[in-house]
């Protein structure tokens, strides 16, 4: 784990893999921090390019108190990029970090090469105005268990309970250096970025016109976080888009579909 500092932040981050081209920069989900990426995932986007995963302010180890805004988050991600000297990216948005990775792009879109959105939902769009009951009673608890992870990031078929499960061990494998866990505080004010970010407003659609680099839309099948149908406006809305549901798969179909969804990010990115 390392540590980079600007503007008062100490942001902690891990960086993988062999830096030369590109680093692909990774926005993490709803109360996430470095541990929550699946080393399987990571392992295997890294063995073709850097990969860098952060934690933004406020959130795990990185100082300061989470805001309650995509945008702002937006802002911090981008202090960290401009701290490590970074001046052309491949950027990753997962869930809430697709948020954040939407709006970086349109507030600097000469800063994103190409972009990854995976289970995430346009801002202003119909229906997302926070979680089914289930949903954030799962994420939301203050002690999130195994079972919880399971129940709103897989499926109920045996086979994607057998690849949350093994994700669940995967997740647990790293027993030194571990990131500090999330406060109540962002708990909090990532929910209440998600419900603003959630509020329809048919006008904040339009915004993606303007994300003209090539994106790679992904999601699960049977997601009932951020449900498929958005993974389809933002292909759809996006003029250079390039859209993949995952069969059987949920939230967290890049875990339990680890290998091809590195597999099919490494093709995306590689195209000239």
């Amino acid at each position: 784990m390392e540590t980079v500092t600007s503007n008062g932040i100490e942001y902690v981050y891990r960086r993988q893999g062999e830096p030369g081209g590109l680093p692909l920069v990774m926005c993490q989900h709803f109360r996430g921090n470095l541990d929550n990426w699946d080393p399987a995932l990571l392992d295997a986007l890294a063995a073709e390019r850097e990969v860098i995963v952060f934690d933004n302010v406020g959130v795990g180890g990185t100082s300061g108190r989470t805001p309650s805004t995509v945008a702002e988050m937006a802002a911090g991600a981008l202090e960290f990029v401009d701290a490590l000297g970074l001046a052309r990216i491949d950027l990753l948005g997962y869930s809430l970090g697709g948020f954040v990775a939407q709006e970086l792009t349109l507030v600097r879109p000469d800063l994103v090469r190409r972009l990854v959105l995976a289970a995430t939902a346009p801002q202003g769009a119909p229906g997302m105005h926070g979680w089914v009951r289930d949903i954030i009673d799962a994420v939301g608890s203050p002690q999130t268990t195994g079972p919880d992870l399971l129940h709103a990031f897989f499926t109920a078929s045996a086979a994607s309970q057998q690849a949350g499960k093994e994700f669940l061990e995967r997740f647990s494998e790293r027993t030194t250096g571990r990131d500090t866990h999330t406060s109540w505080q962002t708990r909090n004010a990532h929910y209440d970025a998600v419900v603003r970010w959630g509020m329809p407003n048919f006008s904040l659609l339009e915004r993606l016109q303007v994300i003209d680099c090539p994106v790679f839309v992904a999601n699960g099948d049977d997601d009932r976080m951020i449900l498929p149908r958005y993974s389809h406006v933002l292909a759809g809305l996006l003029p250079n888009a390039t859209l993949k549901l995952y069969p059987d798969a949920a939230h967290g179909f890049l875990f339990q579909h680890h290998a091809e969804f590195a597999a099919d990010v490494h093709t995306f990115l590689d195209q000239s």
